[in-house]
């Protein structure tokens, strides 16, 4: 539970952005009482939706509690929407001098363009969220590939997020395509459920019908530490999944030898020091000779210690593509990948983009996947 004092902090700086935008854009909308009247409206609604929202999970009554993070996740994707649409309007106007052009004129029209920009952003960013993800189609290739391995699929599916606003039936429809890939096997690369296995065990239950011919196979990510990994991890193997935790199994596949490993979230040794990611522990014991080694992490900065410990490819998720403009902007600061295959050394990785969201429903240039990953012959 959040302190009072980062709380407070958190209205403090809401209401402030909040009144920014008002201050900003009202006077410009006096010609158009009825839409300034509901702009103001809108912000005070705002105000208290977003941090009702954040804490809508301490309610445990149903559905109050998801009506509540519903309202809250919707009301900050617009508002962020209407924030970065609200200051570039006003680098505009900044601007427009510098051209001989008068900004007086082209207020009211820029401020009725702010809110249509928010509007449709928001809209178009809510059904890129929540339809199904599509796949996409990636080759890897490997060098001295053995012919056995040619053609191996991995269908890889990351930060689904199953939470106040992802259920049972959202990732039902993502099992359903995974497994008319038919790949030979699933990757699950983190970020799984946002919430306990008491909240959320009838929702993640899905998982149990995922097929492919060599198994599917579970890392995890930093909101499972944030959610009691422990239990979920129990939870998963329950459900017949394999969780690789800084370990390894070797599949035998036409007579070749392809390792999967895995490791726990990068950040994992912050909740508990005995479970720090280690991509070198993972192939302790491992066969002398096999063909390809695969690497499951989360999070793309895992890549430089897998690139060491001689990893051939790794699967991340993590950073969703950046989800929504200008978060996007942001990841680079934190991650060596946003998305996409990528060349680290001897090692390729490939970040999803992720196959649901996290806080608010939205995606913006970022679309989530089903990445079906096939290994080719360098």
């Amino acid at each position: 539970m959040p302190s009072r004092f980062a709380i407070l902090t958190v209205l403090l700086l809401l209401g402030v952005l909040h009144a920014l935008i008002g201050w900003l854009l009202m006077p410009a909308l006096t010609a158009m009482p009825l839409l300034q009247a509901l702009l103001g409206i809108w912000l005070l609604l705002s105000f208290v939706l977003i941090p009702a929202g954040m804490l809508g999970r301490v309610i445990k009554q149903q559905p109050l509690s998801d009506l509540l993070a519903w309202a809250g996740m919707l009301a900050m994707g617009i508002f962020s929407s209407l924030f970065v649409s609200t200051l570039l309007r006003e680098i505009c106007l900044l601007t427009l001098p510098w051209f001989g052009l008068h900004s007086d004129r082209l207020g009211p029209w820029s401020a009725l363009a702010v809110l249509l920009v928010s509007a449709l952003s928001s809209v178009i960013g809510y059904f890129n969220a929540r339809r199904l993800a599509a796949v996409v189609d990636v080759d890897i290739p490997i060098r001295d590939l053995p012919v056995g391995l040619q053609g191996f699929t991995i269908a890889q599916i990351s930060d689904i997020h199953v939470g106040p606003t992802i259920k049972r039936g959202y990732l039902d429809a993502i099992v359903n395509k995974v497994n008319t890939l038919k790949a030979d096997m699933i990757a699950i690369t983190g970020d799984l459920v946002d919430g306990s296995v008491q909240e959320l065990a009838p929702h993640t239950a899905p998982l149990a019908n995922l097929q492919s011919r060599h198994g599917a196979y579970f890392v995890t990510g930093n909101h499972e530490y944030y959610s009691n990994a422990p239990e979920w991890v129990a939870e998963v193997r329950r459900l017949g999944l394999t969780v690789l935790m800084n370990e390894h199994v070797v599949l035998k596949h036409q007579d070749a030898s392809l390792l999967v490993a895995g490791v726990t979230d990068f950040s994992a040794h912050h909740f508990d020091e005995a479970e720090r990611s280690d991509p070198q522990a993972a192939l302790a014991g491992s066969p002398q000779h096999v063909a390809v080694k695969l690497l499951l992490a989360h999070q793309p900065r895992s890549a430089a210690a897998a690139a060491d410990a001689g990893f051939d490819l790794q699967l991340s998720g993590h950073t969703h593509g950046g989800q929504f403009f200008p978060w996007n902007l942001f990841v680079p600061l934190q991650q060596p990948y946003t998305a996409g295959l990528n060349r680290l050394r001897d090692l390729w990785v490939y970040t999803s983009r992720g196959t649901g969201y996290w806080g608010p429903p939205k995606r913006l240039f970022a679309p989530s996947e089903i990445t079906r990953l096939r290994l080719v012959l360098a």
